[in-house]
């Protein structure tokens, strides 16, 4: 029996305008004769010990027009496309610095999306503001300790209305960057008795919010990390928010956090493919230049052949796929591209991680320790098989999606 034939799809189309080709030149410019410099002293020093020449590159990515590139140009962005700006994320993702440099960065470019979407002018002026223009941090509070976060409509921390306000008690953690942020948009059940995806909704809490405390950083792959660089977790202690904090309508904290996690899903995965790009570089680099006996280079062994073509077969699979899901997103909606981006998350995570591994192998003991990138992407992106969903969640969910496609015509074959 033959399947259900898939619908009609359009052409798609990835050609690059002369533009966006050369934006995405001087993203590539600017990571390697400007950032790559300073990787060094950032993997051996404290951040804040670094921080003033990585806002000197802040500026300079301002002044030669990278800043924003993902927000719209009313709002002081490049105003580029999903997919136009996944293009520039891979090239900036070639640097563990190159968002944080150009203010698209995890989490507050989530944060700076649904500010726009939802945030009424009051609530733009005092916290989008000051965050497009790189003067402030945000994070984003919805994962929790006791409660899995691969179901988001599960939580434990509760809003109370009170009065002119709310009163938000609870725990989050791994709150990316909230050692120094000014706010945390935080997701907490304002009704337990509403639908599952009704019962919450979403707050902007200033870091001064008595109550509110970022009780310690945690300790990731033997790393505790700091300002944006770290994952906070918060303790919110009958904090008082005024109603006026409120971001988008009551009841709409899962549907604002899927629209934040479905475009963010793209950042991620063009930003991998920009991490299995340099990674894949400094593998066959290393391979050409390392000796393993006189007169023969690393890369005369047959086993590292094989870890090139895989690597080359994976990235550039991956990055079709991704740029497919961008393209869908841009043209037909979210809706359309559900089961593209499940696929693009855990098929470029694993890919991302099958590179890093195997040139972190190909450099040996070097690999594992910080005078390459390697061994920080290492750390660092292992966590990519299990935020913002993990691997096998969707699995499931595109898995189902694809049968019940089939689904009618099994029940009817079994009638027979």
């Amino acid at each position: 029996m033959e399947g259900p034939r898939q619908k009609e799809e359009m052409t798609v189309d990835f050609t690059i305008p002369h533009e966006l080709q050369a934006l995405i030149d001087k993203a590539r410019q600017f990571v390697e004769s400007e950032v790559y410099p300073i990787e060094k002293d950032f993997l051996t020093a404290e951040f804040h010990e670094v921080l003033p020449r990585l806002e000197e590159k802040r500026e300079r990515a301002k002044a030669i027009g990278l800043w924003l590139p993902q927000i719209p140009k009313e709002y002081g962005g490049l105003g580029l496309n999903l997919l136009g700006h996944g293009l520039v994320s891979a090239e900036l993702g070639r640097s563990f610095l190159g968002h944080f440099l150009c203010n698209c960065q995890a989490p507050d470019a989530g944060n700076m999306e649904i500010l726009i979407e939802y945030g009424n002018d009051a609530q733009r002026e005092r916290f989008l503001k000051p965050l497009l223009a790189g003067k402030i941090r945000s994070c984003f509070g919805m994962t929790e300790p006791d409660h899995p976060g691969s179901n988001p409509t599960w939580m434990g921390t509760l809003a109370v209305k009170d009065g002119d306000a709310y009163v938000i008690t609870g725990n989050k953690w791994f709150a990316t960057g909230a050692d120094g942020a000014a706010f945390a948009v935080v997701m907490a059940i304002t009704n337990p008795d509403a639908s599952r995806h009704e019962r919450a909704s979403m707050f902007l809490v200033p870091a001064d919010t008595p109550g509110f405390t970022v009780v310690c950083n945690t300790p990731v792959m033997g790393h505790r990390g700091e300002g944006w660089m770290s994952h906070g977790e918060i303790r919110l202690d009958n904090c008082r928010v005024p109603k006026e904090n409120l971001l988008g309508p009551e009841g709409t904290g899962f549907r604002i956090a899927q629209e934040r996690l479905g475009p963010g899903r793209i950042h991620h995965c063009m930003r991998w493919l920009g991490i299995c790009e340099r990674c894949f570089e400094l593998m066959c680099d290393y391979s050409v230049k390392r000796q393993v006996a006189p007169g023969r280079p690393l890369a005369l062994q047959q086993f590292v052949h094989g870890w090139i073509a895989e690597s080359r077969a994976e990235i550039d699979a991956a990055r079709l796929l991704v740029l497919r899901a961008a393209w869908t997103i841009d043209q037909l909606g979210m809706k359309e591209a559900n089961d593209l981006v499940s696929l693009i998350k855990f098929h470029t995570a694993k890919a991302m991680l099958n590179v890093i591994d195997r040139a972190i192998q190909a450099h040996g003991g070097l690999g594992v320790t910080d005078y390459t990138p390697l061994a920080f992407f290492y750390r660092h992106e292992r966590a990519g098989r299990i935020y913002d969903g993990p691997d096998e969640v969707h699995k499931i969910v595109v898995a189902k999606r694809i049968l019940k496609r089939y689904a009618g015509e099994l029940l009817s074959a079994g009638e027979r």
